[in-house]
C-alpha cells in the first residue's frame, strides 16, 4: 500500500505522524526503550496534542534483534499469533547495551544497532562484522491513518544499498528478485500466473548479509523499492509492529537463523521422495481405471512409489464427507488393499471446506463446529462448493471431529492427505470459536489447518507426510508443499521455478509441482521437458486437471523420458536425503537458488532458470522444443553427471540436449554416491553403490545415510586425490570391505556387492 504522492506530498486521505527524535531513553542489560515524538519538541507546549510511538531493541539471541514500535499499547492481542522457537530457543549469547549523548547502542556479537539520539533526531543504523547493513533514517518510521480505512497503520522503512537485491516473501512467480515490487502477504487462490500466492511469508533476505521478519500473520504490505525506491518498506494495519533483523553475513547463516525462530521442517519419509501419480481432478476414474493404468505403469517399466486419488473420490456436491464413493469404489478398502501389495502409498485429497450436502455439514452445523457470522448463522458460499461451511479449528471439539472423520481414513491403509485450500479464509462478519481476530487468522488458517492433520499423520505413522499448498510462515514445519494451478505451458513451467526458488529462500526445505502443468493439457514437448524438472526436484508428481499425465497418453517418446529421470532419481535417493538432512538441521532447502551456495558471485544473485539439487548438482530445465539451454556455471571445472563432459566457469554456456539429457553438473571439489537401484527410493544404499567425484586435491567423506532414517548413516567413505590416484577408506561401515584396482578403476566391494569408481 502506498501512502505518498512522489517525494513531496501525501495520497490522499492519508495522515502521517513520523517518529522524529527520542525523547526519553531507557536500558536494561539486553534491550534498549525509546520514546520518540511525532514531533520536534522545542518547548513544553510542544508536547501536547500529538501521539508518540514506543520504539524496543531487544537481543537474547546471536545476532538477531527484536525490534517493536507501539502507537496505542491499549489494543488486545486477541490472536493468533505465531509459534516462535517451537524447537526452544537458542543460549542466550553474550549482549551489551550502552550510550553516549550521542546514540545508544545494542551489540549482538557482530550485529550493533545504533539508536541515534538529540541533536541527530530519530534514526537506527544497522551493521554486522563492523559493515553496514541498512539503516532507518529520515522519515523512516511512522503512524499513518488513511481514510476511509478504518485501520491505522504503522510503516516502517529499511534503506537499500546501491545493487542491494531482496529475495524471498513466500511462493513468488514474478520476477525472482523483488526489487521494484509491491507485494501483499495475503493468502489467495490464484494460480501461478499472478502476482497473488498461496504460500505469502514475511520474510526476505538481501545480498547485503541480513534478512527481516516481520512477525505477525495480518496483511502485511512490502514496498520493495517500489514507493520510495531507496528502500524496503512495510505496513501493518495494527497500533503495533514487531520485526526481527537477522545478521548472516551468507544467505545459508540468514535461513539458519531465520529457520530458529519459525521451525525447521521434519525430514519427510524415504518413500515420499519417488514418483506419484495422480487421477487428476476432473477425470473420470474406478478401479478398473486405476488398475489398468497401474498395469501400465508396470508393463512399461516405469517405477511408481504412491498413487493419490484427487476431488472425485467423493461423490460431487459432499466434499468434504471423507467417504469414498460407494456407486464408484464399492470395496474401496480392499481396493487399497490391492494397491499395496503393488507397493504402493496411498494418498487422497481433501480440505477444510465442508459443502451443505455433505452429513458433515449437518453434524458441524449444530454441533458449533463450522466458522459463523457475528448474529450466529454459519458462514456459507458457493464458491468451490454448494453453501460451504468451514471448519473452526480455534474449537478443540471441531478438530477432534475432524481429525476423528480423517482417522478412519488411516484405519483403510491411507498414507498421505493432499491438503489442499485454506486460502479462502474471509475476514468480514465472521467470529471464531476463540475469538482470534479474524484479519490474522486469514493467513494464519493454513498453519494450523496443515498443522492439525500433521500431527494426526505423525501420531499413527512417523513416516507420513503432507502434500499441502497453502501456508504462511512457520509452515515450513509440516511439509510436503506443492506448487499450485500452473498452466501447461513452457513460460509456466520458468515461473513454477521461480515461485519454488523463492519459496527455498523463505524456509520451506521441501516443494513439488504438477509435471506438464495443471491447466490444459500440455504439448508433448512440454510434458518431456517437465518430467526432467519435476524429476530432479525434492519430490515429484504427475497430475493434472482434466486428464491423466500418463506418458503413454502423449508419445512413446515420454514414457521413455520418464523411465530414465525417475531411474536417475532413484539412483540420486542417498544424495537427496543427506540434502534433506541438511535442511532439518540447517534450514538449508534441497532446491536451492544459486545465491545459496555461490553468495560472492555477482552473476549468480540473478539465476533464476537454474538451481542447485543440495549442494553438489548444478540443474539446468530446459524451456523450449528444441532442447536449446543457455545457462551460468560459477568458478572451477565442472563434470556432467551423465555425459562426463567438463564446463569450466565462470562463464555462460549454450548446448542442445534431446529429451532424455538435460544439464546436471557435480560441483568442483564435491563427491556424491549413487544408488543401485533404478526402481526403488527405499533400499539398500550398500549394496552396488557408485561414487561420483569432482574432487582433486582436497580431502572428501561422503555419507551413505539409513533409508529408515535420514537422520542416521549407514557409514561413510573418505577420498584423498594425490597424484592422479584416488585413496579409499570406510567409517563406521561394519561389514568388511575389499579394493582393488583395475584397468577402469578402482573395485570396491561391500556386503559382497561390487562397484567400480573411475579414477578419472
Amino acid at each position: 500500500m502506498k501512502f505518498s504522492n512522489g517525494r513531496w506530498m501525501l495520497a490522499e486521505g492519508t495522515e502521517i505522524d513520523y517518529a522524529t527524535e527520542v525523547i526519553k531513553l531507557e536500558k536494561t542489560d539486553s534491550s534498549i526503550r525509546g520514546l520518540l515524538a511525532t514531533r520536534h519538541i522545542r518547548n513544553r507546549g510542544d508536547t501536547l496534542n500529538s501521539g508518540t510511538i514506543t520504539l524496543d531493541i531487544e537481543s537474547r539471541w546471536s545476532n538477531i534483534v527484536k525490534i517493536s514500535a507501539t502507537h496505542w499499547d491499549g489494543k488486545l492481542n486477541h490472536g493468533p499469533n505465531f509459534e516462535l522457537f517451537p524447537d526452544g530457543e537458542p543460549d542466550r549469547r553474550v549482549v551489551s547495551v550502552y550510550s553516549t549523548d550521542t546514540v545508544a547502542s545494542l551489540e549482538s556479537e557482530e550485529l550493533r544497532v545504533d539508536l541515534r539520539l538529540k541533536p541527530n533526531g530519530f534514526g537506527l543504523d544497522f551493521s554486522g562484522g563492523g559493515k553496514p547493513l541498512t539503516a532507518m533514517g529520515f522519515r523512516s518510521l511512522c503512524y499513518i491513518k488513511k481514510h476511509p480505512s478504518s485501520f491505522p497503520y504503522l510503516l516502517t522503512m529499511l534503506d537499500l544499498d546501491v545493487g542491494e537485491t531482496v529475495y524471498g516473501l513466500g511462493e513468488r512467480f514474478g520476477p525472482f528478485v523483488k526489487n521494484g515490487q509491491e507485494i501483499e502477504i495475503w493468502n489467495r487462490d490464484g494460480g501461478t500466473s499472478s502476482e497473488q500466492a498461496y504460500k505469502n511469508v514475511s520474510f526476505y533476505m538481501t545480498s547485503n548479509g541480513y534478512g527481516v521478519f516481520v512477525n505477525t500473520p495480518e496483511k502485511i504490505y512490502f514496498q520493495v523499492q517500489n514507493e520510495r525506491v531507496t528502500r524496503v518498506q512495510f505496513s501493518v494495519p495494527n497500533e503495533k509492529v514487531e520485526w526481527f533483523l537477522i545478521y548472516g553475513p551468507t544467505p545459508k547463516e540468514i535461513l539458519q537463523k531465520y529457520t530458529v525462530i519459525t521451525g525447521r521442517p521434519q525430514i519427510p519419509p524415504t518413500w515420499s521422495f519417488g514418483l506419484w501419480l495422480s487421477t487428476s481432478f476432473t477425470t473420470r476414474y474406478d478401479e478398473t481405471t486405476v488398475s489398468e493404468i497401474l498395469s501400465k505403469m508396470e508393463d512399461h517399466n516405469l517405477p511408481l512409489h504412491t498413487f493419490h486419488f484427487d476431488c472425485f473420490w467423493m461423490k460431487r456436491y459432499q466434499w468434504c464427507d471423507f467417504q469414498f464413493d460407494t456407486d464408484t469404489f464399492p470395496d474401496a478398502a480392499g481396493q487399497i488393499a490391492r494397491m499395496k501389495v503393488r507397493g504402493l502409498k496411498i494418498c487422497v485429497w481433501i480440505n477444510s471446506y465442508i459443502a451443505q450436502e455433505s452429513e458433515m455439514f449437518v453434524q458441524g452445523r449444530d454441533k458449533g463446529y463450522l466458522l459463523k457470522r457475528k448474529n450466529g448463522d454459519i458462514w456459507q458460499c458457493d464458491l468451490w462448493q454448494a453453501g460451504m461451511g468451514i471448519v473452526d479449528f480455534t474449537n478443540p471439539e471441531a478438530i477432534k471431529w475432524f481429525l476423528g472423520k480423517l482417522e478412519k481414513l488411516l484405519d483403510m491403509g491411507i498414507d498421505s492427505f493432499k491438503t489442499d485450500f485454506g486460502e479462502r479464509i474471509p475476514t468480514e462478519d465472521v467470529v471464531w470459536h476463540d475469538g482470534s481476530c479474524p484479519l490474522k487468522m486469514h493467513n494464519y488458517y493454513s498453519i494450523i489447518y496443515n498443522k492439525f492433520v500433521f500431527g494426526l499423520l505423525q501420531s499413527r505413522n512417523p513416516q507420513a507426510c503432507l502434500f499441502a499448498r497453502s501456508s504462511a510462515a512457520g509452515g515450513q514445519r509440516f511439509p510436503v508443499h506443492w506448487g499450485g494451478d500452473c498452466e501447461s505451458t513452457f513460460v509456466a513451467m520458468a515461473e513454477t521455478l521461480r515461485g519454488g526458488l523463492s519459496l527455498g529462500l523463505s524456509g520451506f526445505a521441501f516443494w513439488s509441482h504438477d509435471i506438464g502443468g495443471f491447466e490444459g493439457n500440455p504439448d508433448p514437448d512440454v510434458y518431456k521437458r517437465w518430467i526432467a524438472f519435476g524429476l530432479l526436484s525434492s519430490h515429484s508428481r504427475l497430475h493434472g486437471s482434466d486428464s491423466f499425465r500418463v506418458p503413454w497418453a502423449f508419445d512413446e517418446e515420454s514414457v521413455d523420458v520418464l523411465r530414465t529421470f525417475i531411474n536417475l532419481k532413484c539412483r540420486l535417493i542417498p544424495y537427496i536425503l543427506f540434502a534433506a538432512r541438511q535442511a532439518r538441521v540447517f534450514g538449508t532447502p534441497v532446491i536451492r537458488a544459486m545465491l545459496l551456495e555461490f553468495p560472492g558471485d555477482q552473476t549468480a544473485r540473478y539465476c533464476d532458470r537454474q538451481f542447485m539439487l543440495g549442494e553438489s548438482l548444478l540443474i539446468a530445465p530446459i524451456f523450449n522444443s528444441e532442447g536449446d539451454v543457455h545457462y551460468y556455471v560459477p568458478e572451477g571445472k565442472w563434470i556432467g553427471l551423465v555425459d562426463g563432459k567438463e564446463r569450466i566457469g565462470p562463464s555462460w554456456v549454450q548446448e542442445r540436449h534431446g529429451t532424455l539429457s538435460i544439464p546436471i553438473l557435480l560441483r568442483p571439489g564435491h563427491t556424491l554416491v549413487l544408488g543401485k537401484s533404478e526402481s526403488q527410493v527405499e533400499y539398500d544404499y550398500l549394496d552396488g553403490f557408485t561414487i561420483a567425484t569432482n574432487c582433486i586435491s582436497s580431502n572428501v567423506t561422503v555419507e551413505i545415510p539409513d533409508s529408515a532414517d535420514p537422520m542416521k548413516s549407514l557409514g561413510s567413505i573418505s577420498f584423498q586425490r594425490n597424484n592422479d590416484k584416488l585413496y579409499l577408506a570406510s567409517h563406521g561401515i561394519s561389514s568388511p570391505w575389499k579394493m582393488k584396482l583395475l584397468e577402469t578403476g578402482l573395485e570396491i566391494e561391500i556386503f559382497g556387492a561390487k562397484t567400480v569408481v573411475a579414477l578419472e
